[in-house]
């Protein structure tokens, strides 16, 4: 009989969660990037280790919400967190305590703290600050404390092996083969943005977003149409670029990684769209995953 769970792995934005996730898999499976909202769907990332199986739900980073996106982010988080076996909270350890990793004290020592993992992440970094994370849960029990290098297979070691310790017998959930069942509309997107985030910085980012509406398959090659969604006029110029040179580069990038992840020559049109309202809007929401919708 195997060890499987299915784990959520929450935690404040910008604490590593995806990073982590990405090398417990052993794969990327969710985009990284040091922007804010990077994460905004729920992914799920499969371990297969000879102990068993372990699901991981990368949610996106609370945060101090802006807008009808940011409080749907956050109730995202919090939605897969409670229907999961175990909760694996990822604290930025670079630096003290946040207001949104107390709130994850508080809540995981009213909820379930018997099937918990605190992850002391950055453990590399000079200003790792273990004993203050520590010093500031006041649950009337000891959490398991586990700390970690997100970056590194050997760095993450001690939280697979705690979160296979808390996972209970049972049946794989998913082939053995299956690292993600996220779905590839999604996937796709997440790719474009990914690269336009690595690009733009702190220009567009946050009102930034990626539909995939066709995906053409014909014979080794994959033609994929996706709509850029910008919510200011002044907004689509920066995405495109002087000569087209930016939407060129993220193209490029795009499709050298998704051939890759697919093993189809993938070839992106890119079309830059203003929708004023786009995060307040249901229907553009939906078909980018952010309310469930199936794709």
């Amino acid at each position: 009989m195997a060890k499987v769970a299915v784990v959520g792995i929450v935690g404040r934005t910008n604490a590593g969660k995806s990073t982590l996730v990405n090398t417990l898999v052993g794969e990327k499976v969710s985009i990284v990037s040091p922007v804010e909202q990077t994460t905004r769907n729920t992914v799920r990332g499969i371990v297969d280790d000879a102990r068993g199986q372990l699901v991981l739900l990368d949610t996106p980073g609370l945060h101090k919400a802006e807008g009808p996106l940011g409080t749907l982010l956050n109730r995202m988080a919090r939605r897969s967190a409670a229907g999961t076996d175990i909760t694996c909270v990822v604290f930025d350890a670079a630096q003290e305590p946040q207001l949104e990793d107390l709130g994850w004290m508080q809540r995981i020592a009213r909820e379930k703290p018997e099937k918990t993992v605190f992850v002391l992440n950055k453990a590399d970094s000079v200003s790792f600050c273990a004993s203050a994370f520590k010093a500031a849960w006041e649950g009337d029990f000891e959490p398991r404390w586990v700390e970690s290098v997100a970056t590194s297979p050997d760095g993450v070691k001690a939280v697979l092996d705690a979160l296979f310790e808390l996972a209970e017998d049972g049946e794989y959930l998913f082939d053995r083969d299956i690292v993600t069942d996220y779905p590839r509309k999604l996937a796709m997107a997440d790719t474009i943005r990914e690269k336009y985030l690595g690009r733009l910085h702190q220009e567009v980012p946050h009102e930034l977003g990626v539909a995939v509406k066709k995906i053409e398959e014909s014979g080794e090659a994959w033609n994929v149409k996706a709509d850029v969604i910008v919510a200011r006029a002044s907004q689509k110029p920066i995405v495109i670029g002087r000569g087209a040179e930016t939407i060129k580069a993220v193209r490029k990038c795009a499709e050298r990684e998704l051939s890759d992840v697919f093993g189809v020559k993938v070839r992106l049109e890119l079309w830059v769209r203003v929708e004023p309202d786009w995060m307040g809007n249901k229907r553009l929401l939906g078909e980018m995953g952010y309310l469930g919708a199936e794709i």
